[in-house]
């Protein structure tokens, strides 16, 4: 009879300690799975930022602005624009 309570108390911690280390696993693997969901949300907050600012790199606004900013350059104004006229044979390439 002692034997077989002894072995059975084996059994009983046993499968205590393999419960015991089931729970822990299931706990890390639901940690890891939220904190996965938290870097897809993340990352899903990235991407629509990052696709906000290239759509935004082309616009007009942006392009005059960083003309104006970073090149220094200026509108053009009928003061400052040279008008070219080309006589009708010269722009054909036939002598006159």
């Amino acid at each position: 009879m002692n034997r077989l309570a002894l072995l059975m108390m084996i059994v009983l911690v046993g499968s205590g300690l393999a419960l015991v280390n089931t729970s822990y696993e299931a706990r890390r693997l639901f940690v890891e799975i939220e904190r996965a969901k938290a870097d897809e949300l993340q990352l899903q907050a990235d991407t629509k930022r990052l696709e906000a600012e290239r759509r935004s790199e082309g616009t007009s606004l942006r392009v005059e602005r960083d003309a104006r900013q970073r090149l220094q350059m200026r509108m053009a104004s009928p003061e400052t624009t040279v008008y070219v006229s080309e006589a009708r044979g010269a722009a054909s390439g036939s002598q006159p």
